[in-house]
C-alpha cells in the first residue's frame, strides 16, 4: 500500500467512524464527558477523578504548580482542593491532555516517537501561549483558548498513532496533495472526541486561517499562540508562509516587552505542565 493509499484508508475508516482509540483514551473520555456539565456535582468529579488514578495524581501535581498556585500557598494534599483550584474547565482541559498524550503511548517506531514528542511539546507551549494571549489579547475565555490549544493537533497525534501500521504515512509530501485526508481525519477525530462546535471550528480553520484586526477570535488566539510557540511542529511544512500582514498586526498589538514577557510566563507554565503530566 502506497502513501497515497494508506491515506486513503485512514480517511475512509474516519469517515465510518471507524477510529481506533488506545484504551486509555476511552477512559479519559468518560470523565471528560462527564466534566463537560457544568452543573456536575462535587462529589460526582471527585469520584470520576478518584476513579482514574493517572488523573487523580496529575490534577494534585498541577494544582501546587506554578501555574495555579502563583501566590506560593500551601501545598493541595487531596482531590476536592485540587478540583476547587484548578476548577472545571482546567480539569477538562487536563482529561482532554490525557487523551491527546495517549495517542503516542503505543508507538513503536523511534522516528515516530520522537516526532510525537515533538508535537506534544509544540502544544503544551501552544497551549500556555493561548491561554495567556486570550487573557492580555484578544479577550477570548482563557479556559477555552486553553482546551481548544491542548487538542488544535489531536488529528496529528492520531496519525503519528496509526503511521506504524503504513510505513511512510508521514513521509515529506512536495505535492502536498494528503492535506484533505489530513482535514477529514482531524474533523473525524473531533467529532469522536466530542470537541464543542466553537472549539471544532477554530482548529478546522488553523489551516490557512488569517488573523483578524483587531484579533478577538478563538482562531486569532491559535493562530498566535501558533506563531509564537518556541517548539514548531514536525508535521507542519516548513515553508508555509505567513498571510502579508500578519507582522504588522503582531507588532500592533503585541509590543517586543509584552511578548518576551508573555513567551517567560508561558515557558514557566509549560514547564509546570509538563511535570504535572508526568506524575
Amino acid at each position: 500500500m502506497n502513501k497515497l493509499e494508506a491515506f486513503g484508508h485512514v480517511a475512509a475508516l474516519a469517515i465510518r467512524g471507524d477510529l481506533v482509540f488506545p484504551t486509555s483514551v476511552n477512559a479519559a473520555l468518560r470523565v471528560q464527558l462527564a466534566l463537560d456539565d457544568p452543573d456536575c456535582p462535587m462529589e460526582d468529579a471527585i469520584k470520576l477523578v478518584l476513579a482514574e488514578p493517572q488523573l487523580a495524581a496529575r490534577t494534585v501535581a498541577l494544582s501546587n504548580s506554578a501555574m495555579f498556585n502563583r501566590t506560593g500557598g500551601p501545598d493541595v494534599t487531596n482531590v476536592r482542593n485540587a478540583i476547587m483550584r484548578v476548577g472545571y474547565h482546567n480539569l477538562y482541559a487536563l482529561a482532554a491532555a490525557m487523551v491527546v498524550r495517549a495517542f503516542g503511548s503505543k508507538i513503536v517506531d523511534p522516528e515516530l516517537r520522537a516526532k510525537a514528542e515533538q508535537l506534544w511539546q509544540h502544544t503544551i507551549h501552544v497551549a500556555c501561549l493561548a491561554r495567556i494571549i486570550a487573557r492580555e489579547v484578544t479577550g477570548v475565555n482563557p479556559d477555552t483558548a486553553l482546551f481548544a490549544a491542548i487538542v488544535h493537533e489531536v488529528g496529528g497525534f492520531y496519525l503519528l498513532s496509526r503511521a506504524d501500521e503504513f510505513p511512510g504515512l508521514l513521509e515529506p509530501d512536495p505535492e502536498n496533495w494528503q492535506t484533505a485526508s489530513e482535514e477529514i481525519i482531524t474533523r473525524e477525530v473531533l467529532k469522536k472526541l466530542g470537541i464543542p462546535a466553537e472549539v471544532a471550528e477554530a482548529i478546522e480553520s488553523l489551516r490557512g486561517g488569517m488573523l483578524q484586526i483587531p484579533p478577538e477570535t478563538l482562531l486569532d488566539t491559535l493562530l498566535l499562540a501558533n506563531h509564537f510557540a518556541p517548539v514548531p511542529s514536525p508535521l507542519s511544512s516548513t515553508d508555509a508562509e505567513e498571510a502579508p500582514h500578519e507582522d504588522s498586526v503582531m507588532d500592533l498589538f503585541i509590543d517586543s516587552e509584552k511578548r518576551a514577557r508573555m513567551l517567560e510566563e508561558a515557558q514557566a507554565d509549560a514547564l509546570a505542565m509538563n511535570a504535572a503530566l508526568l506524575v
